[in-house]
């Protein structure tokens, strides 16, 4: 056998002088063998590193996969890989591995790995819908009992379990959070594309917010950024307006990075900030960033634990079901800055 060349099934039968079916009945436990042919066969396993073809087994015995296919927009965004770790957690125990591919928010791509999971057989299918996508093609395998859970976001055209925050009501409380503190004026800097459903969510509960405290709902402090570099961008226009915002309230994790830098590249100490998500080394910032944090590791293992509980049977009729993580507001000091102390005042 060639040193650069994967063993398979042939070696190993080959290497002992028994048929590749012998081989089959040892690694599959379905078939007579004698103890003496076993013995040889999986000393032959051993010895060549050899490993049986999961998948291929799968498909020809009509089973799923022991593997659950996740898709999601951006690999490199660590809400997403808190959501796996979630996942990972709760099916680890029960022999699953989770495999996951990146859709790059593009609907085509996005449909591409579904069907390449589903080829795979996998035994679950959960998917971070991209805008634009249309996941009707999704209904007979569910359908046939496969479990498919959508997370962060629902389906479109099909009835499906979803997981996600408390997006209306968390950016609803992260405004009046401002508003409390005496803010008239607060800019709202969301994800793109604008109809993307957590962006339409959070600025519903930015707008609510405004609309309880009978303050008006002014379009040009409205804008969009989908990464830090835009959202700097953005940042820096809204400061620029002849009547600008004195607090700001970031739409996601990577957009809260980009307000931040740009108010730290301009030496911008009056603005408060409330920022939807958490990140990584926010209480390391001066001031220490207040947040409405999600719990993606919670969405994860409910996630999992709703595929699960599909995978077991259960099916509390066929209707789908949408389950809600809350979210919660952490005070840290960026979103405590008061309106009234900054009026007047000239940018330090």
């Amino acid at each position: 056998m060639a040193a650069n060349r994967r063993p398979t099934l042939a070696d190993v039968a080959r290497e002992v002088g028994v048929s590749a079916k012998t081989v089959s009945r040892v690694l599959n436990g379905d078939g007579p063998v004698s103890p003496r042919t076993r013995e040889q066969v999986l000393a032959a396993v051993a010895e060549l590193g050899f490993q049986p073809n999961l998948m291929a087994r799968n498909i020809r015995v009509g089973g799923p996969d022991t593997t659950i296919g996740l898709v999601v927009p951006d690999l490199g965004n660590p809400f997403f890989g808190a959501v796996a770790g979630g996942i990972e957690d709760t099916v680890r125990d029960r022999g699953l591995t989770l495999l996951m591919g990146s859709s790059a928010e593009d609907p085509d791509r996005e449909r591409d790995l579904t069907e390449k999971f589903l080829a795979r057989r996998v035994s679950i299918l959960m998917v971070v819908p991209s805008v634009g996508a249309d996941h009707s093609h999704l209904r007979t395998h569910r359908s046939t009992g496969l479990p498919v859970v959508f997370i962060d976001r629902p389906a479109v055209g099909l009835s499906a379990d979803s997981v996600v925050s408390s997006n209306r009501a968390g950016a609803h409380d992260g405004v009046a959070h401002l508003i409390a503190h005496g803010h008239r004026r607060i800019g709202f800097v969301g994800d793109l594309p604008t109809k993307l459903y957590t962006r339409r969510e959070r600025l519903s509960g930015y707008r609510s917010a405004l609309r309880e405290a009978g303050l008006p709902h002014d379009r040009s402090l409205i804008t969009s950024a989908h990464d830090q570099h835009a959202a700097a961008n953005a940042t820096s226009r809204l400061l620029a307006l002849a009547d600008p915002p004195t607090a700001l309230f970031a739409g996601n994790n990577m957009v809260a990075l980009g307000i931040v830098a740009e108010l730290s590249r301009s030496k911008r100490k009056d603005i408060a900030v409330v920022a939807f998500d958490d990140l990584p080394l926010a209480e390391a910032l001066e001031p220490a960033l207040t947040v409405v944090a999600q719990d993606p590791e919670e969405i994860g293992r409910t996630a999992a634990a709703t595929a699960l509980a599909r995978l077991d049977g259960d099916r509390s009729g066929t209707r789908s079901r949408t389950i809600t993580v809350p979210t919660r507001l952490i005070v840290r000091g960026s979103g405590e800055r008061p309106a009234l102390a900054m009026q007047g005042a000239a940018p330090n």
